[in-house]
C-alpha cells in the first residue's frame, strides 16, 4: 500500500456518502429505469467500484447517463444475452445492446470458468453499450487468482496520426495481476493523452489544457478548452496505433466492426455501441498459482525499494494508490459533488426512489 494514501475528504460543497448507501440507491434508480434487480445491482457495483477508487468520471455520476441510455432505447433493458463457442478456450458473448457492466461482468465470469479447464480463455463481447470502468472486470478475474486482460473498442472520438478530425476511439486497456500480500497490480489506461471528461472540466473552469492533449474539430492541436472537442492519442502514432489494434482485437474479431462502419455512408454506422475482449490466464497452467503470487510480491517490493527521485512523493505500482483510496473511502464515504447530487435527487424524485438521508439534506 502507498506510504501516504489519498484521503476522501470532500471539497467544499461535496458530501460523503457511505458506499453501500450509494450502491443500494443507484441500483434502485437503475431498476426503476428498466433493468432487472440483478442487472441493476451489477451495474451499480461497477459504478461504486470506480467511485471508491477515485475514478469519479465512471462512478456514480454515470447513473443519470445510463438512465438516459435506457429511456432512449440506446441500451436494451431486456437484452437477450447469448453465448457462442466452438472451442473450450474461446467464446463470443452477444450482448444485444445490454449495458456494458451487465455484459462484461458475465464475460469475466465466463472467461474464469473456462480458464480453470483450459489454462487461458478469451471471451469477446459483441454489441454492448458503454462498458464503464474496464478495470473492474479484470479485477474480478484477479480476485479469482488469475491474470485479467481487457480491451475495449468504441465510437471514434479521438484523433489519429496524420488524419484530419476524429478517426479512432479512446479505446482502453486494462491488466490486473494478483499478488499474495500486496494489492493487485491494476493497469487501467486509455489510448488518449487526456480523457474527454477532463476536457469538459477544463472548459467549465477555463483552465488551459496541456500541450498536445486535445484538438479542435478539424484536428488542430489546441490548449484552449473552449476550442477543444477531442483528445489526441497518447504518444501520437503509438496511441492511435493501439486504438486501431484494439478495434481489430475486439470489433473485427467478433464480427461487429465499428471503425469501418463509422466512416462509411451507412447512417447505422454511427449508432452507439462498443465491443470488448476479456482474457483470463490461470497461473497454475504456467507453473503454480501460489509461487506466482509470491513472485509478484517480490517484484512489487523490489520496485518500491528502488531509490526515490528527489521530486517524487514515492514509488508506486499501477493500482496501488487507487486501492488505498478505496479502503479509505470504504471507511469514510464517497464524495458526491453538488451537481451529481442534484441530478441524482431529481431522478429519484421523478422515479419515486428513496433518497439516502445525507443526499436529501
Amino acid at each position: 500500500m502507498p506510504d501516504t494514501p489519498a484521503t476522501p475528504d470532500p471539497k467544499p460543497g461535496k458530501v460523503l456518502v457511505p458506499a453501500e448507501d450509494l450502491r443500494t440507491f443507484s441500483a434502485a434508480l437503475l431498476e426503476k429505469g428498466g433493468l432487472s434487480p440483478e442487472h441493476a445491482r451489477t451495474t451499480a457495483d461497477v459504478f461504486v467500484w470506480a467511485a471508491l477508487r477515485g475514478v469519479d468520471s465512471h462512478g456514480i455520476a454515470r447513473v443519470p447517463a445510463y438512465l438516459d441510455l435506457l429511456e432512449k432505447g440506446v441500451a436494451n433493458a431486456d437484452a437477450r444475452i447469448t453465448l457462442e463457442s466452438t472451442t473450450p478456450g474461446a467464446a463470443v458473448l452477444d450482448a444485444d445492446r445490454a449495458p456494458g457492466p451487465v455484459a462484461l461482468s458475465a464475460a469475466a465470469t465466463e472467461a474464469v470458468d473456462r480458464a480453470r479447464t483450459t489454462g487461458i480463455a478469451t471471451v469477446g463481447v459483441r454489441e454492448t453499450v458503454h462498458t464503464g470502468a474496464i478495470g473492474y472486470y479484470v479485477s474480478k478475474i484477479a480476485e479469482q487468482g488469475m491474470i485479467g486482460i481487457g480491451f475495449v473498442a468504441g465510437m471514434p472520438n479521438m484523433g489519429y496520426a496524420g488524419v484530419k478530425g476524429a478517426a479512432v476511439a479512446t479505446s482502453p486497456l486494462a491488466i490486473a495481476v494478483p499478488a499474495e500480500d500486496h494489492a493487485p497490480l491494476l493497469l487501467d489506461m486509455a489510448t488518449a493523452t487526456i480523457a474527454l471528461g477532463k476536457i469538459r472540466q477544463a472548459k467549465a473552469s477555463g483552465t488551459p489544457l496541456p500541450e498536445g492533449a486535445a484538438a479542435t474539430e478539424d484536428g488542430t492541436p489546441t490548449t484552449d478548452p473552449a476550442l477543444a472537442v477531442m483528445p489526441l492519442p497518447l504518444g501520437g502514432a503509438k496511441g492511435s496505433g493501439m486504438s486501431l489494434a484494439f478495434e481489430l482485437l475486439t470489433s473485427v474479431l467478433v464480427g461487429a466492426p465499428i471503425f469501418s462502419a463509422f466512416h462509411s455512408d451507412d447512417p447505422q454506422g454511427r449508432k452507439h455501441r462498443q465491443n470488448a475482449l476479456l482474457i483470463a490466464l490461470d497461473p497454475e497452467a504456467f507453473g503454480g498459482a501460489a509461487g506466482f503470487r509470491e513472485a509478484v510480491d517480490t517484484t512489487l517490493s523490489t520496485l518500491k525499494e528502488l531509490p526515490k527521485a528527489d521530486e517524487a512523493a514515492g514509488v508506486f505500482y499501477p493500482g496501488e494508490r487507487s486501492a488505498a483510496l478505496a479502503l479509505s473511502r470504504s471507511e469514510q464515504g464517497i464524495p458526491v459533488t453538488p451537481k451529481v447530487r442534484q441530478d441524482l435527487v431529481e431522478r429519484a424524485r421523478k422515479l419515486d426512489v428513496t433518497i439516502p438521508e445525507v443526499l436529501a439534506q
